[in-house]
């Protein structure tokens, strides 16, 4: 399978088992859409097609007379794209389907937990997936012995793995910061007993950011993700205090803060990650300019994600919008590209592709790891597939004390679940790179993790497009 596109005057040609991105010139582009049409409509391999010389005279012959070129020079293209098909870069078999179910297999070991610490939150966000943060009323405050417990639990469920993974989660961490320091502490005990290395990351509102913050999460976390929406405008109409009165104002020095110690150079920290994490919605359809407008305020590291609500929420996003979205995309690389040529770039999240490594097609195969190395920790000790799924009763599969007591549940998302049992992955060019979506998406759309989240599936791919048009730019530069 391939997939072609056009996009910032370049031509460009994915083979989607392999991996490999080609950008060609025009007439190479009409001749792989030619050669690619005669593929389906024979319903044989690629290596078939190249091997009959009749449909390969009709496809160069069109070629001419659809270009203006001669036919040695048509010829000549075939014999290169046969060559790219030998070579496994074009019209490639996919190796992976078969193993599958195995690689899914293996991921059974946990490696990772999300600790909500507080089923509460300082701010009253309108689109927010936790119910205003309490999770629809199931409100609570973690524990250090829940806290450390659930360290524990990690501990003796992650096998042979050495590097673990704890998010502090809410609602909003901050309003029960103590017990994060103290969890924090009992871990890097635990690193000293058990030789394994936890990597803790803080997500927060940033309203309750201090000195104190900034320094312990320099010291201490691997990662800070910082909730942002971007324009004051934007960011005001959603993100509001409980009294109903914007945040911006409350916040953006504290980001700031947060951003410059944490990349400040000579510094002794374990890390110096961080990303701002936005959301967009139908009031802010133009959203380039809202990731614009973080990277102006010198915040390097972005990110902005669709809303995903009912359909009857006058914030949510349509089919209708895709036009518009799929152009604030297209809009945001170019600039990236201008502005990277500058001096002046920045990275968002959904732009980093990297074409000669990335993830592990182990990885790519079997998805997130949701419910089988991803856990999510209420502030009682119960477990869920992930923090999208908590507050879901039918979706609690444990407690910290007892382990997994809902094996069936689990059994979901495990076994045969992978980027070849979702309805549209399959046959989707883009599958290796998405790692078959969100499945807690896919279940509060749809009511089954295997069936996909479309209008997020064409969001993806749009950016998949555009991420890979940016690398190939860079490659031309």
């Amino acid at each position: 399978m391939i997939h072609l596109y056009k996009l910032n005057g370049f031509n460009i040609v994915v083979d989607a088992a392999s991996g490999a991105v080609h950008s060609v010139d025009d007439v190479a582009f009409d001749i792989i859409e030619k050669c690619d049409a005669a593929i389906s409509e024979k319903s044989a391999g690629a290596k078939d097609l190249f091997g009959d010389t009749k449909a390969l005279e009709k496809i160069a012959s069109d070629a001419v007379l659809a270009n203006g070129i001669s036919h040695d020079d048509a010829v000549e293209t075939l014999e290169d794209l046969a060559e790219l098909c030998e070579a496994g870069q074009l019209w490639s078999e996919d190796p992976f389907e078969a193993a599958a179910d195995e690689i899914k297999l293996k991921q059974s070991v946990l490696k990772a937990i999300c600790l909500h610490v507080a089923h509460g939150c300082n701010m009253d966000c309108e689109y927010c997936f936790a119910g205003k943060g309490d999770y629809s009323g199931k409100s609570g405050i973690m524990s250090a012995e829940v806290g450390k417990r659930a360290l524990d639990y990690l501990v003796e469920n992650s096998g042979s793995r050495r590097h673990l993974e704890v998010d502090f989660f809410g609602g909003e961490p901050l309003i029960n910061w103590d017990v994060c320091k103290e969890i924090v502490a009992y871990g890097r005990e635990l690193e000293k007993k058990t030789d394994k290395i936890f990597n803790f990351t803080l997500t927060t509102n940033g309203v309750l950011i201090d000195e104190d913050v900034i320094e312990f999460t320099d010291r201490e976390m691997g990662n800070v993700v910082l909730s942002m929406d971007g324009r004051r405008e934007t960011h005001d109409r959603m993100r509001h205090s409980k009294s109903g009165e914007g945040t911006y104002d409350a916040i953006m020095d504290n980001f700031k803060a947060l951003v410059e110690s944490r990349t400040e150079e000579g510094a002794e920290r374990r890390s110096s990650e961080y990303y701002m994490r936005g959301t967009y919605t139908a009031y802010n359809k133009d959203f380039c300019a809202d990731v614009l407008a973080m990277a102006d305020l010198g915040f390097r590291e972005t990110s902005i994600e669709p809303v995903v609500a009912d359909p009857s929420a006058p914030y949510a996003l349509s089919e209708d919008d895709l036009p518009k979205l799929y152009e604030e995309y297209e809009k945001l690389a170019l600039e990236m590209l201008k502005r990277e040529k500058a001096g002046e770039g920045f990275n968002f999240y959904h732009y980093t592709v990297d074409l000669t490594g990335g993830p592990c097609i182990y990885k790519r195969v079997a998805g997130c790891g949701v419910a089988t190395e991803y856990l999510a920790v209420t502030p009682t000790g119960d477990l869920y597939p992930c923090h999208q799924f908590v507050g879901d009763d039918d979706m609690i599969v444990g407690n910290i004390y007892e382990g997994i007591t809902k094996p069936e549940t689990v059994d979901i998302f495990a076994g045969a679940n992978n980027i070849y049992t979702r309805d549209k992955c399959k046959d989707c060019w883009a599958r290796l790179y998405c790692a078959g979506g969100c499945a807690a998406n896919n279940y509060h759309s749809n009511g089954d993790i295997n069936k996909v989240y479309e209008f997020g599936c064409k969001l993806h791919r749009k950016r998949i497009e555009c991420a890979l048009m940016m690398a190939v730019a860079r490659e031309e530069w």
